[in-house]
């Protein structure tokens, strides 16, 4: 797979979020462009202006960690970008990088009886399972009870990305809908760093950039996150307004999946709605919901 273009809009993007003043360089006010000239960014990264041209031209193939670590250092990376940095580094080839590309399986995947389990333990905390293209793979009740208008009616497996843009609930159940909407696209392009040769990511992305001018702008971006955790605002249909504290983790055993478990602050009228959310859960409660997401 070639990754230049994405390699290019990566490494200019983030050149044109620096200030000079912010690298230490005098702001003569006489710049075309925001941000670093690229032989700004070569003599801050030690390696010649050339060689910086070339891989702004997307050829990071060969590329050595050292100079992708001073690289990540002279455009003022993150944890995430750095990471999504190495990511495109190995999918172009970068020599003295291990290839820890993911290539996903063909066949679906199918939740283990022990993890719908764990899930199902968790009785006074929403709990889901997803995947890199913001999937919902599996839930336990108050987690289907936490995003049941996505759930609802759902013509395919349920996905956090598409209820975001292109469905008009969305903008209700998150108050803060342009948070959601930021991050949902950088975690997609953090996965795309990852795993470049995901068809159904290549599909999903297609199919957002098509229909969501507001996914489209965002995408060009190129911004990346690793977002495990935090506080989320939703305002569901049943409750009202939550704000709950979220984690997540990696599960070791299913590569690129995730757990995340939501909560409460003790007390707190979240608290309160939370409880109402259990009690509704368990009215809508049928046989099929004892089932996975997927």
């Amino acid at each position: 797979m070639d990754n230049r273009a994405e390699v290019r809009e990566f490494l200019m993007t983030r050149r044109a979020k620096i200030r000079p003043e912010d690298a230490g360089l005098p702001a003569d006010g006489r710049r075309r462009v925001p941000g670093l000239r690229r032989s700004e960014v070569a003599a801050l990264a030690g390696v010649s202006v050339e060689y910086y041209s070339r891989l702004e031209r997307g050829r990071l193939a060969g590329v050595s960690a050292s100079v992708l670590d001073a690289l990540a250092g002279a455009l003022h990376l993150d944890r995430a970008e750095r990471s999504h940095l190495v990511d495109l580094a190995r999918a172009a080839g970068g020599s003295s990088l291990p290839d820890r590309t993911r290539r996903r399986p063909e066949r679906p995947w199918t939740i283990s009886p022990g993890l719908q389990w764990v899930l199902d333990a968790m009785r006074d905390a929403p709990a889901i399972v997803s995947n890199g293209r913001a999937d919902l793979l599996a839930a336990n009740h108050l987690g289907r009870a936490l995003f049941a208008e996505m759930l609802t009616g759902c013509p395919q497996r349920p996905n956090f990305a598409r209820f975001t843009f292109l469905t008009d609930t969305a903008h209700r159940f998150y108050p803060n809908w342009e948070f959601f909407a930021d991050i949902t696209v950088a975690m997609l392009h953090t996965e795309a760093g990852r795993s470049p040769y995901d068809p159904l990511l290549h599909e999903l992305v297609g199919e957002l950039s098509t229909r969501s001018t507001e996914f489209r702008r965002r995408w060009s971006a190129h911004d990346v996150r690793i977002h495990a955790a935090g506080t989320k605002e939703f305002r569901h249909a049943e409750v009202g307004d939550l704000t709950l504290a979220y984690e997540t983790v990696d599960l070791r055993h299913d590569d690129g999946l995730s757990m995340t478990v939501y909560a409460a602050e003790p007390g707190s009228p979240s608290d309160e709605r939370l409880h109402l959310l259990a009690s509704w859960a368990a009215e809508q409660a049928a046989p099929a919901q004892t089932q996975p997401v997927s």
